[in-house]
């Protein structure tokens, strides 16, 4: 007898599988069985705000934000495009970073500094400078701040529109609190704790923040030059309007996207972009046998 029962859940399936690994890279079963199955004390308890948001399919539109408003810093963006192989690897650089913020959400205490130490050491090795000759170092904790504050506040943000459920206040100061541990471990200094701290930082940055060749280049190749075959364009233009959508008006002026569509339309594409995508990865996400008790 078949495992998978009826037409409609091998295509769930098969689409999950495919988005899966994707994301997560063609290892990124036996990392996910690591990472979630084997014993020993967690940063972060089950149940934790930052759990919840990460466990999410929002996580997919709040992703692709950061990466846009990110792109705004230019110093940050000089090391993005001169060290990340987003172009030559996009689908690469993906996996590690999401395999990165599992392992430090939900991985073991040993696994997550294991993921620190190893994107501190990465770090290390990155500097240069900009076209305009400003020197710049992936460990400086200014650029690590915005970099950790930029996703933050996207994830949070997206979470609150496409999540399968909307934090509390008190949820998502939590939230805040708990990703700025990562960021704190990662190297970043004057952490944001709360959601009010964490606009505050934001608005420090603003005079720092503009829309380089590079984060424009940036903006082409994410909303008009996907690495995605043609079947899949059309759902990922619909992910791609609800991000946009959530982004600050400031930020779309600066990157030229205020006319991308707005308002209830994108947001209604982000909530059916993300739906598909939690409804394709429900049966493909979890373990594959009985999880080991956390503490």
């Amino acid at each position: 007898m078949s495992a998978v029962p009826n037409p409609i859940a091998r295509i769930r399936t098969r689409v999950g599988r495919t988005i899966f690994l994707r994301v997560a890279g063609q290892d990124g079963f036996a990392a996910r069985d690591r990472i979630h199955l084997t014993p020993g004390p967690r940063w972060f308890p089950p149940g934790s705000a930052v759990r919840m948001v990460h466990a999410d399919a929002a996580t997919f539109a709040g992703g692709l934000r950061a990466l846009l408003l990110q792109s705004l810093h230019p110093l940050a963006m000089a090391g993005v495009a001169g060290h990340s192989g987003y172009r030559s690897d996009p689908w690469g650089r993906l996996a590690r970073t999401s395999t990165f913020l599992a392992s430090t959400i939900f991985g073991t205490a040993d696994e997550a500094r294991a993921a620190v130490d190893q994107v501190r050491s990465v770090h290390e090795r990155i500097r240069g400078k900009t076209p305009d000759g400003v020197p710049y170092r992936a460990s400086d904790p200014h650029l690590l701040t915005w970099v950790h504050a930029a996703e933050a506040d996207s994830f949070l943000t997206t979470n609150q529109h496409f999540g399968a459920r909307r934090l509390s206040p008190a949820e998502a100061d939590e939230y805040v609190a708990q990703l700025g541990r990562v960021a704190q471990a990662v190297g970043a200094r004057d952490v944001p704790e709360t959601v009010a701290e964490l606009a505050d930082c934001l608005d420090r940055y603003r005079p720092e923040l503009r829309a380089t060749p590079e984060a424009l280049d940036t903006v082409r190749f994410l909303l008009h030059e996907p690495p995605l075959p043609g079947p899949v364009r059309a759902p990922y233009a619909l992910l791609a309007a609800g991000a946009v959508a959530t982004l600050p008006s400031w930020a779309r002026a600066e990157l030229g996207l205020r006319r991308w569509p707005g308002g209830r339309p994108a947001h209604l594409a982000g909530r059916i972009a993300v739906g598909a995508i939690r409804w394709s990865l429900a049966s493909t996400t979890m373990p594959s046998t009985p999880a080991a008790p956390r503490t």
